[in-house]
């Protein structure tokens, strides 16, 4: 299980924060043992000595944030609020660069120097989800005259290079400075549908390195600590120059983009029998389309396809391209560099013949269930019952009860829209107590089907639905197994939420993306 690591501190203590999660730090043992690298790869014997560099020191802060998440089991306030601490290293045009789990939902920035008390405010200026990296900027630029950016190397390091750390984990103030090297480069899943390379270090990363740099021996940066795995000591990960670049490349027009990508399900071509039945030649080597991210005609890829290469890129049969030595990758590795006009020309072997397809590539699958991606949650309150659409950030909810009742949030979670604006719109967490729910209970974020028989499309539609309902009853009716049928009626249903409003301290009985339809 990997762990971002960003200090929370709370009146019970300091814990590390992972999607939401907390998990008391481990601290590791004094002389923790080196993972193994790839074979054939030199491991230095001699490296830079772990002292911080009077230059990088002077480019690496400490940020300090105050945040509050959406709360969704009531989805009109937020979290109680939490303070945490993360690292950030300064880099050209005034910015500095951090984790966006660093700074996500913070309501107040600090930004303090290395060996100074000062602590200045700065505010986000772009963020990058998937990626995991954010900017931020100061009020006061006089801070930039003397705290220069760092340089970014234009390459990536090479495995079994030596690195160094820069950051303020637990265990004190000051700037803590390791050493490591590189011991794995990969391309790999990140956050919310994101794909990108990552290195693995074997440096003493903590709960607070999150968003502090790693420099090569020449003092450049070659990557920003953003994760680490609980169960393991000494395995840290960097998100790469490579994809820094890429990052800053995109917020230039100060919107982020994201890089396209190809969605599709593979499956490796290992066995005898599965290359028999796809007609694959001696020497012929692929990865399997299992699930193409279309089933129309007109889509190039079909399933049972073999995907062969990329560009000039040979694919091999666990669906890998060497890069360079000791350095084998995903394939999709060169969508978003092969990719233009969004598409990407891939060879494929089809019932023995082999073809070259333009395939459709995009930033982002079309869910259903959508990620918040830094906001918060839309909502709706009807006398004693609230209503949200479901999100990607639901996915934490208890999956026993809801497979218990055949939730569709489960069935549905990586599907894409039966129709453009479908949401799938769920019940209170609880509902609230009020005469006219008496005997009512519908358990845990219960999927809301229809309404008096019309069914919901999503939130906005349910709030039209309400609205222009002439019935002397309200029906609400659900799609998860044994959730008992609600029937109000509507005079009463409506004259009893301002009261319930108040009594639960309520200020807006929906959120602002619905209140044109209400008023």
């Amino acid at each position: 299980m990997t762990r971002r690591l960003t200090l929370i501190v709370t009146l019970s203590g300091i814990f590390c924060a992972a999607g939401g999660s907390m998990a008391q730090p481990e601290m590791p043992p004094t002389q923790p043992p080196r993972p193994p690298v790839q074979r054939g790869t030199p491991v230095p014997m001699d490296g830079p000595e772990p002292v911080a560099s009077p230059e990088v020191r002077k480019s690496v802060v400490k940020i300090f944030t105050t945040s509050r998440d959406p709360d969704l089991a009531a989805p009109w306030n937020k979290q109680k609020a939490e303070e945490s601490s993360g690292s950030g290293v300064v880099i050209e045009g005034n910015r500095i660069l951090t984790n966006y789990h660093v700074v996500r939902y913070a309501s107040r920035i600090l930004v303090q120097p290395d060996g100074s008390s000062d602590k200045l405010e700065a505010k986000v200026v772009a963020t990058g989800e998937g990626i995991d990296l954010a900017v931020i900027e100061l009020q006061d630029t006089s801070f930039f005259e003397t705290h220069p950016p760092l340089p970014i190397s234009d390459v990536l390091p090479d495995i079994g290079d030596a690195v160094v750390s820069y950051g303020y984990p637990l265990g004190g103030d000051a700037m803590s400075v390791t050493k490591g090297i590189v011991s794995r480069i990969e391309y790999t899943a990140f956050d919310s549908d994101t794909e990108g390379l990552r290195i693995q270090v074997d440096a003493a990363l903590n709960h607070g390195n999150s968003g502090g740099p790693v420099v090569s021996p020449d003092g450049k940066l070659v990557g920003i600590v953003f994760s680490g795995i609980d169960t393991a000591q000494n395995i840290g990960y960097l998100v790469p120059v490579e994809e820094v670049r890429a990052f800053l490349t995109d917020i230039a027009d100060g919107t982020y983009d994201r890089r396209p990508q190809l969605f599709i399900s593979l499956q490796t071509m290992e066995n005898d029998a599965l290359k028999a039945k796809l007609k694959m030649q001696k020497g012929w080597n692929g990865i399997v389309v299992t699930k193409p991210e279309s089933e129309d005609a007109d889509y190039p890829l079909k399933k049972w396809d073999v995907i062969d290469a990329i560009g000039e890129h040979d694919v091999d049969d666990a669906g890998m391209v060497t890069v360079r030595n000791n350095v084998r990758l995903s394939f999709n590795y060169f969508v978003p560099k092969l990719a233009e006009d969004g598409k990407v020309e891939l060879s494929i072997i089809r019932d023995g013949e082999k073809m070259n397809v333009q395939v459709p590539v995009v930033a982002r699958r079309n869910r259903v269930m959508k990620s918040l991606d830094g906001g918060y949650p839309s909502y709706f309150v009807l006398g004693p019952m609230s209503f949200t659409p479901v999100y990607e950030e639901h996915r934490g909810i208890d999956a026993r009860l809801l497979a218990s009742r055949g939730s569709p949030i489960l069935q549905r979670m990586s599907d894409e829209p039966k129709f453009e604006g479908e949401q799938l719109v769920i019940g209170p967490y609880r509902m609230f107590t009020s005469a006219v729910s008496k005997g009512y209970d519908v358990g845990y974020f219960p999927v809301l089907k229809s309404v008096n028989g019309t069914d919901i499309k999503n939130l906005r539609h349910l709030v039209e639905t309400v609205k222009s309902s002439t019935d002397e009853f309200l029906i609400f009716a659900w799609a998860d197994d044994g959730v008992e049928t609600l029937v109000f009626k509507r005079l009463e249903l409506l004259a009893s939420t301002d009261e319930i409003l108040e009594d639960n301290s309520i200020r807006n009985q929906m959120s602002d993306d619905v209140k044109d339809l209400w008023e």
